[in-house]
């Protein structure tokens, strides 16, 4: 019996489960860091739910009217929130007038 192939079918997998592993655990401890390091600061409950979307790999540009939409919010109260998190320096503003969103500030 030949398990050759069997043997090359399952480290090939095995490899890719070991890789994909490898991109979930960084994901989760750049989420992990990134809330050790604003553990101080504070946030209202919809900037915790949009802060947290965007760690779980939110790739969708955001703008303050998938803000209000995400979470229930008017659009004025969606610019406060943005607004406050670009003021602690945790959101970067790109673009201008109605071609503007959102990012986190990437870690240096």
């Amino acid at each position: 019996m030949d398990i050759i192939l069997w043997l090359k079918w399952f480290l090939e997998n095995l490899i890719l489960a070991i890789e994909s592993s490898q991109e979930l655990l960084k994901s989760v401890l750049q989420k992990a860091e990134f809330w050790k390091k604003h553990q101080n600061t504070s946030f209202n409950k919809r900037q915790i739910k949009v802060l947290n979307q965007m760690l779980d790999n939110f790739k969708a540009n955001l703008t303050t009217a998938k803000w209000a939409k995400m979470t229930d919010s008017s659009q004025d109260t969606a610019t406060r929130d943005i607004s406050d998190l670009i003021k602690k320096d945790i959101l970067v503003k790109h673009g201008f007038a109605r071609i503007t969103h959102y990012r986190l500030k990437l870690p240096e």
